[in-house]
């Protein structure tokens, strides 16, 4: 299945410790419940988890964060918040208070997570609502939902994170495109409140990204730093088009040079969406990880 498969199996029983920065998240293991994807993630030597709110949500808060306790693992982020575009009303109303939800889980969760924590809810921002072309208004309504946020945000000690997702899913998923639109949207808050995701797969395309991190960096704002590869062809469902890092057309080195000199030195997550991964068992999918990030992730240790 990857490139990396055959290094990954001769780390399996005496392996090195893995990259002390590199988290799993847990959309890459996503058939594993959260008991298995701890477990496959610290079988791995891996020492942080990116959490999401399904699987937490099937065992509950209060279990979920015992578990964590009990596992030794850093948090590295909880996903995923946001859906802000809906024109104000029912919808909208349901969609700030499940944000505020996502917000305390986010809190409890890392104080139940090892030293290391990161308080940061991933968002992404939603689509055009239906039948509607308004693309300026639907960003508009992402900054009021921030503005609306921010103040809970504050209080529960939680970043909220940007993530921009590639322009493709500007129609039905996220209407900020570039790390530079995110900027823009986070410019009105106090950085440790608001900040952004600099995910690979949505912006290595980007020609301005290396200004874009560069000012992430002097603005403090980068919030999380995801990792996977873009792979082709494109999947039927484009979502599923992420591969491990190696696998792909991605080159890691410059953007993560670019994170690490922008201040950047929290965990990095490996974020996969592929259907070959997910069918595949969680603790070989953690192996795999290990040695993709060995393989091809140039970040500064620490």
């Amino acid at each position: 299945m990857s490139s990396v498969a055959g290094r990954a199996g001769a780390r399996v029983g005496g392996r090195a410790g893995a990259h002390p920065r590199l988290s799993l998240n847990q959309a890459t293991v996503k058939s594993a419940s959260l008991a298995e994807a701890i477990a496959a993630t610290r079988s791995a030597g891996i020492g942080a988890i990116g959490t999401w709110r399904e699987p937490v949500q099937e065992v509950g808060l209060d279990e979920a964060a015992r578990m964590l306790a009990d596992s030794g693992l850093r948090v590295s982020s909880h996903c995923r918040g946001g859906f802000f575009t809906p024109v104000e009303g029912t919808v909208r109303r349901a969609a700030i208070d499940d944000n505020r939800r996502a917000i305390e889980e986010t809190a409890a969760l890392v104080a139940a997570g090892a030293p290391g924590s990161r308080a940061v809810l991933v968002l992404v921002a939603g689509g055009l609502p239906s039948g509607s072309t308004d693309l300026v208004g639907a960003r508009g309504r992402v900054a009021d939902a921030l503005a609306e946020l921010e103040p809970t945000a504050a209080a529960a000690g939680v970043q909220l994170a940007i993530e921009p997702l590639h322009p493709m899913y500007a129609a039905d998923r996220a209407v900020v495109s570039t790390l530079a639109q995110a900027l823009d949207l986070a410019a009105p808050f106090d950085p440790a409140v608001v900040g952004v995701v600099v995910d690979t797969f949505h912006v290595w395309w980007d020609p301005a990204l290396p200004g874009s991190v560069a000012r992430a960096g002097r603005e403090r704002r980068i919030a999380s730093y995801q990792v996977s590869d873009w792979v082709t062809p494109i999947a039927a469902d484009p979502l599923l088009s992420r591969g491990l890092m190696g696998d792909g057309h991605i080159d890691f080195g410059p953007v993560s040079e670019a994170v690490d000199a922008a201040g950047y030195t929290g965990d990095v997550e490996v974020e996969v969406f592929n259907q070959d991964v997910w069918d595949t068992p969680a603790d070989v999918v953690a192996e795999r990880v290990v040695a993709a990030f060995d393989a091809c992730v140039p970040v500064a240790r620490r």
